[in-house]
């Protein structure tokens, strides 16, 4: 049981791996958003947004809603804002650290 947590532990990094999936969570952070709508935000072609949006949804990161001829997503667990702000958060602290060092070293 515990090797497969990890397999699929890996597998979700893996699909955070790429910066527009990042953007993306990010931009649903207020709220469900149509093809569209993030098409026009992250400045990409919609079919190459819903390759991204297609693997977040089977890796159920997303869920889809149709309304007409309109699909909106939103985050399936608030909770990965949670997960993003905290990397987020170590991130600007080791950028803040290494300005540190090179300030100290020039």
């Amino acid at each position: 049981m515990e090797d497969q947590i990890y397999i699929y532990h890996a597998e979700m990094c893996k699909m955070l791996s790429h910066p527009k999936r990042l953007e993306i969570i990010n931009l649903l952070r207020d709220g469900e958003l149509n093809v569209t709508e993030l098409s026009l935000k992250l400045r990409m072609s919609p079919a190459n947004l819903s390759q991204h949006l297609a693997l977040m949804r089977e890796r159920k990161i997303l869920i889809a809603r149709k309304e007409g001829n309109v699909v909106y997503y939103r985050l399936a667990n608030i909770r990965f804002l949670e997960a993003f702000d905290i990397l987020r958060e170590i991130l600007v602290e080791q950028i803040r650290q290494d300005a540190s060092l090179v300030e100290a070293v020039s």
